[in-house]
């Protein structure tokens, strides 16, 4: 009787490792998220920034010809 019992708390403590490790796999991928929609975003901004700065250097080009 001792076997079958120490196979089941054995089993139900590997679920329950596996669940926290899924969790904490959670976790990071939602922190993983944020920070790839903050970098989208000022990789974004900086676009915007480019091609304004762009569109005044061909102005300028413009009026010394």
């Amino acid at each position: 009787m001792f076997w079958p019992m120490l196979a089941i708390a054995l089993g139900f403590c590997g679920i329950a490792v596996l669940g926290v490790l899924a969790i904490r796999v959670f976790l990071e991928v939602q922190r993983l998220g944020r920070q790839v929609a903050t970098t989208t975003e000022r990789i974004n901004r900086a676009a915007e920034d480019l091609e304004h700065a762009a569109t005044r250097l061909a102005a300028t080009g413009d009026a010394l010809r």
